[in-house]
């Protein structure tokens, strides 16, 4: 069983097309298939069900998929743990990151990062940081800086390096900018808007209001906290956003009930040897800030 028809399963499987596939992989949609049909000739199984333009994973697939993905994160280990030796700072480091994280935190440390280890190749992946942590579990990314959930996982391995304080906020002229005092019961009673469900964020923010017995009247919900601040800007509703983005176009709101604070940090995969690459990357993101709390495990 070779590699590369274990990448084209995944590209089909991640993807859904063969096409995509091929795409993916910067081959022909001609040799995605013909590795399919040889991973499906070695194992007897067919993996795929290709209704139309649709393909689906059979039963069979859907066992080999943890496990295809499994061996391939082994062999990209092995290979790391043996380029190790050489003490060489290159390669391709492959790190997902949130876009606010990206637009507000990293520019300094990828810069000296880049001064530093010119031979490595940024492979950056702007994603939501849910998105990127499956990407560290499963192998696709080595490293993910992003929000930090407020319940730890044990999957994985964690650092904060900011704190990151969340302010309520609405434009000047929104009614509750100009209460003395604004609680929690009088905030639903306007349009909030907010980063969609699956976000560690907006689980804070529903977390807050729940353990109040309250429901939030959101109107609107988009993942791009900068689309969230300019609708807040322009008085569409009330958010819950980084105290970092307070300016003359909005206003923090004297709520009576505190925010917890935002933890962002790296997530890495316990199980994975990290590249020279990646290594130094992490002595260098470290040396940006001192870590504020939470420390949970080292840089290995």
């Amino acid at each position: 069983m070779d590699t590369h028809s274990l990448q084209a399963f995944l590209a089909v499987t991640e993807t859904g097309s063969f096409s995509a596939a091929a795409e993916t992989l910067y081959v022909t949609q001609p040799a995605v298939s013909k590795r399919i049909a040889l991973l499906e000739q070695q194992l007897g199984v067919r993996l795929f069900d290709r209704i139309g333009r649709q393909v689906h994973l059979t039963e069979a697939g859907r066992a080999l998929l943890p496990r295809a993905r499994g061996i391939l994160r082994d062999m990209e280990d092995t290979s790391r743990a043996i380029s190790n030796l050489s003490g060489e700072v290159s390669g391709t480091l492959r790190i997902g990151t949130s876009h606010h994280i990206g637009l507000h935190r990293l520019p300094p440390v990828l810069r000296q990062f880049s001064r530093d280890y010119p031979q490595v190749q940024l492979d950056i992946h702007f994603i939501d940081s849910e998105e990127a942590w499956e990407g560290v579990l499963h192998g696709d990314l080595e490293l993910g800086v992003v929000t930090l959930p407020p319940v730890a996982d044990p999957r994985v391995t964690t650092r904060v390096i900011w704190e990151d304080p969340l302010v309520f906020m609405a434009a000047p002229e929104h009614p509750l900018a100009k209460a003395r005092r604004v609680t929690p019961a009088m905030l639903t009673r306007y349009n909030a808007i907010l980063p969609s469900p699956v976000t560690f964020t907006r689980r804070i923010v529903e977390n807050l209001f729940n353990d109040q017995g309250l429901t939030l009247n959101i109107s609107m919900s988009t993942n791009y906290l900068e689309t969230i601040y300019m609708m807040v800007s322009i008085g569409l509703g009330w958010s819950v956003l980084p105290a970092t983005m307070l300016d003359d176009q909005v206003r923090a709101l004297p709520v009576s009930t505190t925010l917890p604070v935002r933890q962002l940090g790296y997530v890495m995969h316990p199980a994975r040897s990290l590249s020279n690459a990646g290594r130094h990357f992490l002595e260098t993101l470290v040396s940006a800030d001192t870590p504020a709390s939470g420390v949970t495990d080292s840089i290995r």
